[in-house]
């Protein structure tokens, strides 16, 4: 019924408005399922008007920070977000029961390093640069590390799969925060780096894997001049927009700078940004000045952190910003 509904709500919005509909981009996967272009055409008709509210869970911990929002403000966010490096039914079954409660979607992988086990896990693997020689080996097919990525991609498309067969659309995020400095896979600008492997891991899920579902969203850092931590310009690490639906950043330390918002708007020349990561929420004084984020996502324990309680409540009961039971509204 919830996706029912939620169709004809596009097909209602593209009656209403027209203009906006003309100005719209359709999925870059060309055989995108229905689901996922209508999810991507409701954002398109939300741009500069209206906020999704975000809040990612980690995998042991599959609702925590979701319902710590719903104590703290009275309702849900939009949208739902989580991690599959931890390759588990749980994580399935929590993704689909959200979708069918009305939640919006968004999904990560904390990646560790092609040659390493995944029991690894993020800070001993996910953290820390490769060699040159180690990432030559990764992106060049036919070698043993490349052949390690693949197998450990393909993993994870078996579980994209199961969020295909349930006709849910996926906001998906590999590799972000590809222009820092802490992954094994940052700081690889040009088209033998990150733009690259991006491109080899959409081939694979969307030729040969013919995962659908997916928009794809390409989630930098903030770019920042932080000693021994600094995120480099957007634009050295974009893979094109051939290969890329939504343009997003990450902003910690409550640092929304108006470039990291108008970088983004002009790098993406008409397409969707989002805030694919926060600590400290955004104000509205900061969403009205940088009116093109599509969503916001905290950080799964940030709501707990933020300056107060009374901040995330003004937040989430702003006009802009909608809650998930606003959806399809």
């Amino acid at each position: 019924m919830k996706k029912f509904l939620f169709l004809c709500f596009i097909l209602s919005c593209n009656i209403l408005f027209p203009l906006a509909a003309q100005t719209s981009f359709q999925p870059v996967n060309h055989n995108a399922s229905d689901e996922a272009k209508a999810l991507l055409n409701y954002l398109y008709q939300l741009k500069g008007k209206s906020v999704l509210s975000g809040q990612h869970n980690y995998p042991s911990e599959l609702v925590r920070s979701t319902d710590s929002i719903k104590a703290m403000t009275g309702k849900y966010p939009a949208i739902y977000g989580t991690d599959i490096s931890d390759f588990s039914d749980n994580v399935v079954n929590e993704v689909i029961r959200q979708y069918k409660s009305g939640s919006i979607i968004t999904i990560m992988y904390h990646q560790v390093k092609p040659f390493d086990d995944d029991s690894m896990g993020f800070q001993r693997s996910v953290k820390g640069m490769v060699t040159d020689n180690e990432w030559k080996q990764i992106i060049t097919p036919g070698t043993k590390y490349h052949a390690m990525w693949l197998a450990k991609i393909d993993k994870r498309a078996e579980f994209l799969k199961k969020l295909q067969d349930a006709n849910i659309p996926v906001l998906w995020r590999p590799y972000h925060e590809m222009n820092g400095m802490w992954f094994w896979y940052g700081n690889r600008p040009g088209p033998d780096g990150i733009q690259k492997l991006w491109k080899m891991l959409y081939d694979r899920f969307v030729n040969y894997h013919h995962l659908n579902n997916l928009i794809w969203v390409w989630n930098a850092n903030a770019p920042r001049d932080w000693p021994k931590d600094e995120a480099y310009p957007y634009e050295l690490f974009y893979p094109g927009a051939a290969y890329v639906d939504v343009l997003a950043t990450d902003v910690y330390k409550n640092d929304y700078k108006q470039s990291h918002h108008d970088q983004l708007v002009e790098l993406g020349k008409g397409k969707l940004i989002a805030l694919g990561e926060v600590g400290v929420m955004p104000t509205p004084e900061i969403l009205k000045a940088q009116p093109q984020w599509s969503w916001f996502m905290c950080w799964a324990s940030f709501p707990w952190t933020n300056k107060s309680l009374e901040g995330v409540r003004t937040l989430y009961n702003d006009p802009r910003t909608l809650t998930k039971d606003e959806l399809n509204k």
